[in-house]
């Protein structure tokens, strides 16, 4: 998908809902999803969990895997995408976790996760992107791919082939 329109008009036209999980981009993706004309009728929820806290109470994010593989990675992005589809709703889960601004080799390390009931049975799919820029720029720049990539993790979701384990 090209713009933020084609992402409401594709959860339209595959008469899904969304809800967002987002520790990184603080709400910025589903401020995004609102930002756009008949963004109501593909709008659930936004989870907005900054804090360890937060994520294990809001959406079951277990300790054992923050404690295992770090705030910032694929398996805390996959549990807050299926906690927030275990716990509203919506039809489709777009979750990520990550560092818009950090010293070394994680600074713009965002992590991705989508999640979705898929007959019957959840699935999810995870991703890490790199960003550069200063902190509201690899914000934004997440938010953006996160959306935009929307279709082709749900085609994605949709093949089992395309499952990850």
């Amino acid at each position: 998908m090209q713009n933020l329109q084609q992402v409401v008009d594709f959860l339209k036209g595959n008469n899904l809902v969304l809800a967002t999980a987002e520790s990184c981009t603080a709400g910025l993706m589903a401020s995004l999803v609102a930002d756009i004309s008949g963004s109501g009728a593909v709008m659930e929820c936004g989870y907005v969990v900054y804090a360890v806290r937060a994520k294990r109470e809001m959406l079951g994010v277990s300790l054992e895997t923050i404690d295992r593989f770090g705030l910032t990675s694929e398996e805390v992005a996959r549990e807050m995408a299926l906690g927030a589809l275990q716990r509203c709703g919506a039809g489709v889960t777009l979750a990520n976790t990550g560092l818009a601004e950090a010293e070394g080799p994680m600074d713009g390390v965002v992590c991705f996760a989508c999640a979705m009931t898929v007959d019957g049975e959840q699935r999810v799919l995870s991703e890490t992107c790199q960003f550069n820029g200063e902190r509201n720029a690899v914000r934004e720049q997440a938010a953006r791919h996160g959306l935009l990539a929307l279709d082709r993790y749900i085609n994605d979701l949709r093949n089992p082939a395309m499952q990850q384990d």
